[in-house]
């Protein structure tokens, strides 16, 4: 590949997809953990958490591909390994399969903590006149701001 000139210095480039790679293990891993008590949640609430969880899994799978791909309009090699996201993620496996209230307060958690990330992210951006990657970045925040109060009102 050539050599980029989009704008914005190489540093700001390399801090700004830095940021980026923390995003894309968050959101990965909030993918994985929505996946799997789709997959495995029981009881009452059964029908309506299993549907809410597909919503949510299909949504983050877009999301994790227009990360990624962000990543490398930046010229940086996008992460794509389960060691390289637990390295990266503020958002921690679950082990076993917890009750279904319980995978509702961990699914919650999780996108309050991408919205933590989305924020660290987005001020780098703002810094460096990335208006791209803000404006990506600005639309993650609101998805998982919404998704974790839809989250919060079920508890």
């Amino acid at each position: 590949m050539g050599a980029i000139d989009i704008g914005i210095k190489e540093q700001d480039r390399i801090k700004i997809a830095e940021g980026l790679k923390r995003l894309l293990a968050d959101s990965y891993t909030l993918y994985l953990q929505t996946h799997n008590f789709h997959w495995n949640v029981t009881g009452p609430q059964f029908r309506e958490l299993h549907l809410m969880f597909e919503e949510h899994y299909n949504e983050l799978a877009v999301a994790v591909d227009d990360v990624a791909e962000r990543i490398r309009t930046l010229d940086v090699a996008a992460p794509g390994t389960y060691k390289a996201f637990a390295q990266l993620s503020s958002i921690k496996e679950v082990e076993g399969v917890p009750a279904a209230k319980d995978m509702v307060g961990i699914l919650t958690r999780g996108h309050e903590q991408v919205v933590k990330t989305c924020r660290e992210v987005l001020a780098l951006a703002q810094d460096a006149g990335d208006e791209s990657t803000a404006a990506l970045v600005s639309d993650r925040m609101r998805v998982h701001e919404k998704t974790a109060w839809m989250l919060r009102a079920l508890q």
